[in-house]
């Protein structure tokens, strides 16, 4: 377009309803899972620093997790509530909105990949036990992390560009809580079916693919785990996996309904339920999961408040 002045400058999100009293409850609802998941990974990141027990890739594994949780929700949330409270709140700059995806993009896409380095960590652990430590060295925790992050970086930095090179000429209302790309290539205008192309392309290299190693690693723990003798055995080993694979059922699961159902099936309401569960309900389940599943965790966070409590008693 040549006249620069016609060009969509900001974004307005439509939201969840217009109804005030639903929107002040959805408020409270938000804010509280919010607020517990920022707690919950703070505590769960805390809990594992400060107690060399935890100083294992399982656990440096569930700190990056952790960390990631935080800042995939603390890049979405705010906004909401924000849309929530004020009709001033809904709206959101061009750049603002391409950041906002940019970071969306980058902390999903590394929690898929550092799932599957979990998977493959647990995998290691029930099926190699006497070579774990070699495999599952501090160098190859690093490693795989860096790893996690650096796709991440790259594909949200490579998906963002590719959106924001299309023209928004109008509308500008974003029938969703947040910049995510499927509606917005809703508004673009011109040709999007390239941009759409690359959205399976990358839902399937970064959210299918991972998730099929996670399902092979765990193919084989199962198999490994039914050869132990002793039920006690085949129990305990099964208890270190249920709450990564719990995780992964829960982020995984609405996020390919999300992104690889036919375009044809398309539903804004029910794309926007599955994105408040898999942004916010699930980085607030995590914590938990992983909290009330796992004795060490328990074990250790019960002798750290245990600490602060002695630590706080007055001297008689």
């Amino acid at each position: 377009m040549s006249n620069r002045s016609l060009l969509v400058s900001e974004f307005i999100f439509a939201g969840f309803s217009e109804r005030p009293q639903l929107r002040v409850l959805l408020f409270v609802l938000v804010f509280s899972m919010y607020g517990m998941s920022l707690a919950g990974n703070t505590i769960i990141t805390t809990v594992i620093r400060l107690n060399p027990v935890l100083h294992t890739p399982m656990y440096f594994f569930l700190t990056n997790l952790s960390l990631l949780e935080i800042c995939y929700t603390t890049c979405i949330v705010p906004k909401m509530l924000a849309s929530l409270m004020s009709e001033h709140g809904k709206k959101i700059a061009l750049w603002g909105c391409a950041t906002q995806m940019y970071f969306f993009t980058l902390f999903g896409i590394t929690e898929c990949c550092l799932l599957a380095a979990m998977a493959y960590d647990r995998y290691v652990a029930i099926c190699n036990p006497l070579r774990y430590s070699v495999i599952m060295s501090p160098t190859v925790c690093v490693q795989l992390s860096v790893a996690s992050w650096s796709v991440g970086l790259l594909v949200g930095l490579g998906q963002t560009n590719y959106v924001f090179s299309l023209t928004f000429c109008g509308p500008n209302r974003i029938n969703h809580f947040f910049c995510d790309i499927p509606p917005l290539l809703m508004l673009a205008c011109g040709d999007t079916s390239r941009n759409v192309i690359a959205v399976y392309m990358v839902a399937v290299l970064f959210i299918t693919i991972p998730f099929l190693l996670i399902l092979t690693s765990y193919v084989y723990i199962v198999i490994s785990v039914l050869k132990i003798p002793s039920a006690e055995g085949r129990r305990k080993a099964f208890s270190t996996c249920s709450s990564h694979l719990i995780v992964v059922s829960l982020f995984y699961g609405s996020g390919i309904i999300t992104y690889l159902r036919p375009k044809s099936s398309y539903s804004a309401e029910s794309d926007k339920l599955l994105a408040l569960f898999y942004t916010v309900v699930t980085s607030m389940l995590n914590p938990i999961i992983y909290s009330l599943r796992n004795k060490e965790v328990k074990v250790a966070l019960r002798r750290m408040m245990g600490n602060k409590l002695c630590s706080g008693e007055d001297p008689q």
